[in-house]
C-alpha cells in the first residue's frame, strides 16, 4: 500500500494505523479500549485502565500492537539471553550453550522481542577445547552466526530484531570485540590510492551507498554493541595500571598465572595497558560511536535483589539491566500532557494527576506479566519469581519547553528530578498497594531488599516501613526507555523520552509494509504548538533543539534523574564533530563521576549514516551558553550528487504527441491570466509551469519559467522549499483567488503567492511533492539559509537599473560569501525601489539557486532568462562590461544579464567551461550577453539562439 505523506498529521496516523492499530482501528481511542479490554479482569479494571492512557500513560510498543489480539506474540519488547561456554546442551548453571541461546532466541525475536547476550562466558579465541583437542574461535566468531540469524529472522510486527552483544573489559578477546564494527581501511584491502580515492569520493556523494558498505564490512551490522567496565579497571585507569584480561577457559600455550575473580579462579591470558584498552573504546566511540559503556560493578551494587540474582547484560537500548531471560515491561506516561497553560507565564505542571497515572500505569505492568505470551518458559519463570516492570517517561523535552526552561539548564535540571522522584515514589506506593491485594513478588525478602546500598534503601523512610510491612509487588519499577513511535503515534511527534527535541523541522526515515524506504516531513509538538498560538520556536532560548545543546547539558540531566530509576537510563550523548578526542574521552570519565550506570555518545562524521536527517545542515553544537541572538551560519561546499549534474543539463523532453495539463484562471488587477502545469502522460512527471495571457502581471512568468527548471530536477524537497519561499511572499498585491482545492474564495497576501498556491494543489494531486531522502538538490546547498555576517560585516555588490519603459527604477544588491576555497560566491539578491512585487519572488528564487555548490545551477537559469520578454518591456541599456548600449526584451531579461556578468567577474564561468561547451555543440561563436556558444549569422547579422541578443550586421 502506497502512502502519500502530505503533512505532519497525516505521517502520525499512518504510523498509528500500521504499527498499533489492528482490525480495522483508526484512533488511538480505539487502540486503548483494545488494550484495556485484553488486560482488564473486569469492566471496573477495563474502565480504568482505559481513562488512564486517555490520561496520558502510554504502553510500551509490544503491548499496544498486541494486548487484546489473537496474534502469539509477546506483549514485552526485550529480553537478556544467556549463553553459555558449550556448544550445545546446557552448563553446570543450567544454561544453554551457543546453539541452544541462537535457537531461544531466534523465537523470542519471532515472537517479537529484542535480546540482549552477554558472550563473556564463551572461551577466547586460542584456548583449549579439551573435548575436541582443539583450539575455540572466540565469542566474537559466534556472534557472527548470531547476526546473521538476526538478519534472516523477521520478528512480529514486520519488524527486525533488536540485538544488544557485551562483553566484558577483562575478557582476553576485548580489542577483537571492540573493533567488531569497524569498516577495515581501503588500504588493507588492496587498493591503491587512485582507487582508494575514487572509492572514498563515491562515498561521499551517496549515503546510501556509503552505509551498505559499512555494514557489508562491518562483521557485526546487526548488533548493538556495549562494554561491561568494572572498578577494578577504572581503578587501574586512573592509576596508570597494568590491566590482567582473564577468563576460566585453560589457554592453548601459556599464561600469566591465575586469581581469584567473584569467587572463581581464572587464568591471566596477559596484560595490558588500562590507558591504552580506554583509549581503543574511546577511539572507536568517537569514531563509530560504538561500543557503548556500562559500569557493571555500579549496576549490581545497587541492585534491589542482589542476593538473588547478578546481572551481567542489558536489553538492546540499554534501559533495562536485567538478568538471564530477565524482560523488559515498559510503560510511559506522556509528561507533556500534565502541563497547564503552556508557553505561557502561568505554566503549571499537574503533579496530583501524574500521580493518579503512574498509579494506574504500575497495575497495568504488572498485569501484562500475567496475560503475555512467553516466547520462552524461562523467561515466564523468571518474571513470574521477580515481576520486573519498567515505569518511565517521555515528553520531557517538550514539557521543559511548555514550561519555559531551557533543556540542559541547572533549573531544567531540578524540575526533570522533582517529576522523577515524584513517579518513582508515585510506583512505588503503588507496588506496595498491589502486594496488599494479590501478594509480594515470591523472591522477596525485607531484610535484603532494603539492605544498606540497594536503590529501595534510598526511599523514604514511610515508604521503606510499608515495605516492610507489606511487601512489595514488583522487585523493580523503573526505566527510562526510548519511545520513538509511541511517542509519535500516541504523543502527537512528543519528545522521546528523556531525548531533548531532534529538531523543530525533520526528515523522518521510515520503512513501510512492502519494504520501501520513505521519508516524511515532521514538526516537533513544541512547533506545533506554538504555531496555534501564532509563534515560532526560539530554538536560541528555552526551545532548543540537540544541535544547540552541550555536552554538559546533556550529562546535567542524566545526573539529575539517575538517583531516582532503579534500573537504568536510555540515552544519547550528542557530541559535536569538532569535539577533540581527549575532550570526548573526558565525557564517558563524568559519567563515571555522576555516578551513571552507563553512557553512549554519538558524534556525527563521515562513517555514520543518521536515522532522522535535518532538513537543514546541523550546526555544531554549542560548548558554551548560546546567545540569544541568531549566531553566524556557517557555510561548507557540499559534493554534488550525479543526479544534481544531470539536471544541470536535462532539457525539456521532446513532446511530439502534446503533453496533458491542467489550466487555472487567475483575475487580478494587474491583469487576468492563466496558469498551466503539464506533465507527461505516462509517469504523471511535471513538464512545466507557465502563463498565458496578453494581459498577465509583468515577472509571472519569469518565476514560472524557474520553477520550470526546478521541476525538472525531480527533486520534490527542492520543489517544495521553492514553492515554500514563494508562498511566504507579501506585496502591495495582495488579492482574493478561488482555492483550487476546496473552491472556498481566500486571500493570498501577494500575486505570487497566488500563483504558488494554484501550482502547488497541481503537483500536490500529481503526487510529486512527497518528500525524498536523500534530496540531492537540499544536500548540494553550500548553506541552507542565507548566511549571517557578524558585528564585522559583510561584502556587497549593487547595482542601478532602470526601465523608462515599464518605470523600473530600482537598486540591485548581491550578497557574496567568502567561500572555505577562497573564492567568493553570491549568495543572495534583492531589489530597492521601484519594482513589481512580483520581482521579490524571482529573487527568493534565484537566491536558493545561487546556494547551490556548483554555480553552473543559477548560471543555468540565468542563461535562460536573458531571453525572456514581455510586451512592451524593451529598453536600451549599457551592455555589463562594455560601453555600448543594446535593446534588452525586458527588465527580468536585463537583471539576468547583469548578474552574468558579475559572475563572470568572479572567475565562476570559466573560459574552460565555455571551450567545452562550444566543442560539444560545434553550434556558434560565443554570445557576449548569455556566455552561451549560440550566436550564429542569420539575414546578415550575429543573432544568439539562446537569448535573441542580436550582434554585429552586414
Amino acid at each position: 500500500m502506497k502512502v502519500q505523506i502530505n503533512d505532519n498529521q497525516t505521517f502520525i496516523d499512518w504510523c498509528l494505523k500500521t504499527k498499533y492499530a489492528s482490525h480495522g482501528e483508526s484512533t488511538s481511542s480505539e487502540i486503548f479500549a483494545r488494550v484495556a479490554s485484553g488486560l482488564g479482569d473486569s469492566a471496573e479494571e477495563e474502565s480504568r485502565f482505559r481513562d488512564a492512557m486517555e490520561a496520558g500513560f502510554i504502553p510500551g510498543g509490544r503491548i499496544m500492537s498486541s494486548a487484546g489480539t489473537s496474534r502469539q506474540t509477546t506483549l514485552i519488547n526485550c529480553f537478556v539471553q544467556p549463553v553459555a561456554d558449550t556448544v550445545s546442551g546446557y552448563d553446570d548453571n543450567g544454561y544453554p550453550g551457543i546453539f541452544v541461546a541462537l535457537q531461544e532466541s531466534a523465537e523470542t525475536m519471532r515472537r517479537g522481542g529484542g535480546v540482549g547476550y552477554d558472550f563473556s562466558p564463551i572461551r577466547p579465541s586460542g584456548a583449549r577445547v579439551k573435548g575436541t583437542d582443539s583450539r575455540a574461535s572466540g565469542p566474537v566468531s559466534y556472534m557472527v552466526v548470531f547476526d546473521r540469524m538476526c538478519q534472516t529472522v523477521e520478528s512480529a510486527g514486520a519488524r527486525r530484531g533488536a540485538q544488544m552483544g557485551i562483553l566484558r573489559i577483562d575478557h582476553p578477546d576485548i580489542e577483537e570485540f571492540i573493533n567488531a564494527k569497524v569498516v577495515p581501511s581501503l588500504a588493507s584491502m588492496g587498493l591503491n590510492a587512485s582507487q582508494q580515492e575514487s572509492l572514498a569520493s563515491v562515498m561521499s556523494e551517496n549515503a546510501g551507498f556509503a552505509y551498505s558498505f559499512r555494514n557489508a564490512f562491518a562483521r557485526l551490522s546487526n548488533f548493538n554493541l556495549s562494554v561491561t567496565v568494572t572498578d577494578d579497571f577504572m581503578k587501574a585507569l586512573e592509576s596508570g595500571d597494568e590491566f590482567d584480561l582473564v577468563h576460566q577457559a585453560e589457554p592453548g600455550h601459556g599464561h600469566l598465572g591465575t586469581k581469584i575473580v567473584d569467587g572463581k579462579t581464572v587464568y591471566i591470558y596477559r596484560r595490558v595497558n588500562a590507558r591504552s584498552l580506554w583509549d581503543l573504546i574511546m577511539r572507536n566511540n568517537y569514531e563509530f560511536a560504538e561500543p557503548g559503556v556500562i559500569f557493571i560493578d555500579r549496576v549490581n551494587k545497587l541492585n534491589n535483589l542482589r542476593y538473588a540474582e547478578q546481572i551481567h547484560a542489558s536489553n538492546p537500548c540499554g534501559e533495562q539491566m536485567l538478568p538471564a531471560y530477565g524482560c523488559c515491561d515498559l510503560g510511559s506516561p506522556d509528561l507533556g500532557r500534565f502541563v497547564k497553560n503552556p508557553y505561557s507565564d502561568h505554566a503549571s505542571f499537574d503533579m496530583e494527576g501524574l500521580d493518579q497515572v503512574v498509579r494506574t500505569g504500575v497495575e497495568i505492568l504488572d498485569r501484562v506479566l500475567d496475560k503475555t505470551h512467553w516466547p520462552l518458559p524461562a523467561q515466564a519463570t523468571e518474571a513470574m519469581n521477580k515481576r520486573r516492570i519498567g515505569m518511565g517517561f517521555t515528553g520531557l523535552a517538550d514539557t521543559l519547553a511548555m514550561m519555559g526552561l531551557r533543556y540542559g539548564s541547572p533549573e531544567a535540571a531540578d524540575f526533570a528530578a522533582k517529576i522523577s522522584e515524584r513517579i518513582c515514589h508515585a510506583a512505588y506506593r503503588a507496588s506496595v498497594e498491589l502486594a496488599k491485594r494479590l501478594g509480594p513478588f515470591p523472591f522477596f525478602n525485607a531484610d535484603e531488599y532494603l539492605a544498606e546500598g540497594t536503590f529501595a534503601s534510598t526511599l523514604p523512610e514511610d515508604l521503606r516501613s510499608d515495605i516492610r510491612m507489606y511487601g512489595i509487588r514488583n522487585s523493580h519499577l523503573l526505566s527510562i526507555a526510548p519511545t520513538g513511535t509511541i511517542s509519535m503515534a500516541f504523543g502527537g511527534n512528543a519528545s522521546s523520552g528523556i531525548e531533548p527535541i531532534f529538531d523543530h523541522e525533520y526528515v523522518r526515515n521510515y520503512i513501510d509494509l512492502d519494504g520501501v524506504k520513505k521519508p516524511a516531513l515532521m514538526h516537533s509538538r513544541v512547533q506545533a504548538g506554538l504555531r496555534e498560538l501564532g509563534n515560532e520556536p526560539d530554538v536560541q532560548g528555552v526551545h532548543a533543539t540537540s544541535a544547540q545543546l552541550c555536552v554538559d547539558d546533556h550529562l546535567r540531566m542524566m545526573g539529575a534523574v539517575a538517583p531516582f530509576i532503579d534500573s537504568a537510563i536510555s540515552k544519547t550523548i550528542n557530541v559535536p564533530q569538532s569535539y577533540s578526542f581527549e575532550d570526548f574521552s573526558e565525557v564517558y570519565l563524568k559519567a563515571y563521576r555522576l555516578g551513571l550506570k552507563g553512557i553512549t555518545t554519538y558524534r556525527p562524521n563521515a562513517n555514520l549514516n543518521a536515522v532522522l536527517v535535518s532538513t537543514k545542515p546541523q550546526e555544531e553544537t554549542q560548548q558554551t551558553p548560546v546567545p540569544v541572538d541568531e549566531p553566524s551560519r556557517q557555510v561548507a561546499m557540499q559534493p554534488i550528487a550525479p543526479s544534481v549534474s544531470e539536471a544541470l543539463s536535462r532539457s525539456r523532453p521532446k513532446t511530439p504527441k502534446g503533453v496533458d495539463g491542467r489550466c487555472y484562471q487567475i483575475k487580478h488587477a494587474a491583469g487576468d491570466f492563466a496558469v498551466m502545469v503539464t506533465h507527461s502522460d505516462d509517469e504523471k512527471a511535471p513538464l512545466d509551469v507557465y502563463v498565458a495571457s496578453a494581459e498577465q502581471p509583468r515577472g509571472i512568468a519569469a518565476v514560472a519559467m524557474v520553477l520550470s527548471l526546478d521541476l525538472r530536477a525531480m527533486d520534490p524537497g527542492w520543489t517544495t522549499m521553492k514553492l515554500d519561499s514563494l508562498s511566504r511572499t507579501k506585496g502591495d498585491d495582495a488579492f482574493d483567488l478561488v482555492h483550487p482545492a476546496t473552491g472556498d474564495q481566500v486571500r493570498a497576501p501577494s500575486l505570487v503567492a497566488g500563483f504558488t498556491m494554484v501550482v502547488r494543489q497541481r503537483l500536490q494531486e500529481l503526487g510529486v511533492l512527497e518528500p525524498t531522502v536523500p534530496s540531492p538538490m537540499m544536500d548540494s546547498l553550500f548553506s541552507s539559509k542565507e548566511p549571517k555576517a557578524g558585528p564585522e560585516g559583510g561584502k556587497s555588490w549593487h547595482v542601478d537599473i532602470c526601465n523608462p519603459s515599464t518605470g523600473d527604477d530600482f537598486v540591485m544588491f548581491v550578497k557574496e560569501q567568502l567561500m572555505p576555497d577562497g573564492s567568493r560566491r553570491p549568495f543572495s539578491v534583492w531589489l530597492v525601489g521601484e519594482i513589481p512585487s512580483v520581482l521579490v519572488g524571482l529573487t527568493k528564487l534565484l537566491s536558493i539557486d545561487m546556494r547551490v555548490s556548483d554555480p553552473q545551477w543559477v548560471i543555468k537559469k540565468l542563461r535562460k532568462l536573458v531571453g525572456f520578454g514581455e510586451n512592451r518591456g524593451d529598453f536600451f541599456a549599457v551592455v555589463p562590461g562594455e560601453k555600448r548600449q543594446k535593446n534588452y526584451p525586458s527588465t527580468v531579461a536585463y537583471l539576468a544579464a547583469v548578474l552574468l556578468h558579475r559572475y563572470e567577474s568572479l572567475g565562476l564561468i570559466a573560459s574552460e567551461d565555455l571551450a567545452q561547451q562550444t566543442q560539444k555543440t560545434g553550434a556558434g561563436k560565443l554570445c557576449p550577453s548569455c556566455k552561451t556558444p549560440s550566436l550564429h549569422k542569420r539575414d546578415g547579422c550575429e543573432v544568439c539562439d539562446a537569448c535573441g541578443h542580436t550582434g554585429s550586421c552586414g
